[in-house]
């Protein structure tokens, strides 16, 4: 039963975390006087699957952590593991972007391709992964999802910190990406979230005879120490922009899109709009 488990990502932290997830397991069964196909036929899952956790081939879930330290008594040694392994999961791109959002108190993006991801409904973030080509294989399809999700507990309006302005090109509205209802949910998303009050959310139209993003999407994350980076997302690249003069010109420009763009209130309404035609 492999389905209780992920698999590791092939960089070197996720599977340092793995091997010491697995480390410690075994350390734990062993004490507990208990052979590898006793302790999976206490755990309700196949002796394969515990080998292969404990070799550090696979990350085990929650769950799994939670019934082990119950059945070897770890005293909540296996259960403190749970977050490491939800973070060992996702690939090291989605990682660093969790650990920068994190830092942020102010987050800036442009989108003029898709919707931004922390904006996006787990259907059409689906839609745009399975959109790759190469396409990925399903379990990997399944981990970038997951790991888009797992990042959007940041926008949360109940702490009013960070605060998030997302500009979107009219472009990202229409693109029918995953199909007509997809689309129409994401909308939905997007005049949901729109009501948070840490969020702006605006409109580039693509009737604006001036437009000061067409060279791509990108981000400015402001952090908690005072620096502020830069992020770019093209292609095969994933890179974070910290010379002071790219980042300065990154700032101007994202000022210039926010200016061209429709007000935040003209925006949910145009969002509203499009929704109607969907």
């Amino acid at each position: 039963m492999d389905e209780v488990g992920w698999e590791v990502v092939s960089d070197g932290e996720s599977i340092a975390v793995a091997e010491l997830i697995g480390r410690q397991l075994k350390l734990w069964r062993e004490a507990a006087g208990l052979r590898a196909i006793e302790f999976a036929d206490l755990m309700g899952y196949g002796e394969d699957l515990i080998h292969k956790v404990e070799r550090g081939v696979r990350i085990p879930r929650p769950e799994f952590l939670e019934r082990a330290d119950e059945i070897l008594h770890a005293n909540g040694h296996l259960k403190a593991l749970k977050k490491d392994a939800e973070k060992a999961r996702y690939p090291k791109k989605v990682r660093d972007l969790a650990k920068l959002e994190a830092q942020a108190v102010e987050l800036c993006a442009y989108n003029n391709s898709v919707v931004h991801g922390l904006l996006q409904t787990e259907e059409y973030a689906q839609a745009e992964v399975q959109n790759r080509q190469p396409p990925f294989p399903e379990s990997e399809v399944e981990r970038r999802v997951a790991g888009r999700m797992a990042r959007q507990g940041i926008v949360n309006g109940s702490s009013g910190r960070p605060v998030f302005s997302f500009v979107q090109c009219e472009s990202t509205l229409r693109r029918a990406n995953g199909g007509r209802m997809v689309m129409r949910r994401q909308l939905e998303r997007l005049l949901e979230v729109g009501q948070l009050r840490n969020v702006t959310i605006q409109v580039l139209p693509l009737g604006r005879e001036e437009n000061a993003g067409l060279a791509g999407s990108f981000r400015v994350l402001k952090l908690k120490d005072g620096t502020t980076m830069g992020h770019l997302a093209v292609q095969l690249l994933s890179r974070l922009i910290s010379d002071p003069r790219d980042v300065q010109t990154l700032e101007m420009r994202y000022g210039m899109i926010r200016a061209q763009a429709l007000t935040p209130r003209e925006s949910l309404a145009f969002i509203e709009k499009v929704r109607g035609e969907t």
